[in-house]
């Protein structure tokens, strides 16, 4: 037998070995710290709509931190089928991960939602710091996008038209 099979039938061995007490109910683990381990389950996180927007528009979730502090930020953002944000940049990047849905997003400080590109669960987008952009769901968007994004605070969101309201309807 050469080494190699020799470690394979080790390797499986000790596998064997060490699920045997699972198979037979005499596996224990330590109970969960709650002190150590948080676990928020979806009906106990915090979704607030966003001050300013209308109603079933855009909420938010906060994870951790707070994106208009100093330090890391971690949270959700729920875009609902139309309505997009207006041309904003932020200070910081922000990387932003797809977790249902599909988002719309576009770069530039032109308004075009056309322009627009679907972003489908399960899909990552870093907002490069200081360049202007727009996100949202079109109209005709069959489910709400959720995003969870996290950086570094304060973001200092900035829109490109300050006259214009934070966000669109279409």
């Amino acid at each position: 037998m050469t080494d190699t099979h020799a470690s394979r039938r080790d390797l499986l061995t000790a596998s064997l070995l060490g699920a045997l007490p699972f198979a037979f109910g005499q596996a224990s683990a330590s109970p969960l710290d709650p002190e150590q381990t948080i676990v928020r389950r979806p009906d106990a996180l915090p979704w607030l709509p966003s001050a300013g927007y209308p109603d079933r528009s855009v909420d938010r979730c906060t994870l951790t931190g707070d994106i208009n502090t100093t330090g890391l930020y971690y949270t959700l953002v729920r875009w609902w089928p139309g309505y997009m944000s207006a041309p904003h940049t932020y200070t910081t990047d922000r990387f932003c991960m797809v977790l249902s849905g599909v988002w719309w997003c576009n770069s530039g400080a032109d308004f075009d939602p056309a322009a627009c590109v679907p972003v489908p669960a399960g899909s990552f987008v870093r907002r490069v710091a200081g360049t202007p952009h727009y996100d949202g769901v079109v109209r005709d968007g069959p489910e709400p996008a959720v995003i969870a994004i996290c950086g570094i605070g304060p973001v200092n969101y900035t829109r490109v038209d300050p006259s214009q309201p934070n966000w669109r309807r279409v």
